[in-house]
């Protein structure tokens, strides 16, 4: 399966990063990393081409014209698409010109409160036999049964809601922790490693190691609040991977 990235931002960088997964991409356990993601996965020959538009900010409200001039000329075939903080209009246009590019799926990761035209895009994939989904934050994509192409993206790339494998020592304290499946970012990664020699009795320690690794990732998530959700998508993100931490250790 292959899958070409169209954003602008910092967050659709970092997902590139993570998939990649080059040697200094992650560098927040500074002198003290112990290359817990080498060799584990890289998907540089998967993604076919990422391509960074103008951030909405900079564009006219209303895009009146053809938004074409702001998009490649040439688009690779994929199997998938992730579209990431791009302008509503040339959102609403995407389908039908990705439908030519063999796109099946599109994940349109919500990391800000930012409206965007759901309901429209939605009936355009339909229309075009596009799967589509819009995760708040990325790290809520789940492999839902109705959509089998982002289900078997979520399998294959191994990134989506976090899910995690925890070890815990006869001291009670956590001796490893495994990732099965990371947030797109890659912070479930450092989260991971940050937990380790933590007594997964003491619930406030655990919460407030996941809480604390979680902020210094750091996590691309607004922290301004969204309606839909009644919070910060930030936090959102920290409650799913303590979600994620809490089921392991069931």
């Amino acid at each position: 399966m292959n899958l070409i990235v169209i954003y602008s931002g910092d967050f659709g960088e970092r997902v590139i990063g993570n998939l990649i997964n080059y040697s200094t991409f992650c560098i927040s356990c500074a002198e003290a990393c112990t290359h817990c993601k080498e060799g584990k996965y890289r998907f540089a020959d998967r993604i076919k081409g990422f391509f960074k538009l103008p951030a909405p900010s900079l564009l006219p409200v209303f895009i009146e014209d053809s938004v074409s001039e702001y998009l490649p000329k040439e688009i690779p075939d994929a199997d998938i698409a992730i579209i990431s903080e791009i302008h509503n209009d040339i959102l609403l246009e995407l389908p039908l010109i990705l439908k030519d590019s063999g796109i099946k799926a599109m994940i349109v990761p919500q990391e800000s409160p930012a409206r965007i035209a759901r309901p429209q895009i939605e009936e355009v994939c339909k229309s075009e036999q596009i799967e589509i989904i819009f995760p708040k934050p990325f790290c809520d994509l789940q492999p839902l049964d109705d959509k089998p192409v982002i289900r078997k993206f979520v399998k294959e790339f191994g990134i989506g809601r976090p899910e995690v494998k925890v070890e815990v020592g006869r001291r009670g304290r956590i001796a490893h922790v495994d990732v099965l499946r990371s947030a797109p970012c890659g912070s479930t990664w450092f989260v991971a490693k940050q937990l380790e020699r933590v007594e997964v009795e003491n619930r406030q320690e655990l919460y407030d190691r996941i809480s604390e690794s979680h902020h210094a990732y750091p996590c691309t998530a607004s922290m301004e609040k969204d309606r839909e959700l009644g919070d910060t998508i930030l936090h959102k993100a920290g409650y799913i991977i303590r979600e994620a931490v809490e089921e392991a250790l069931l």
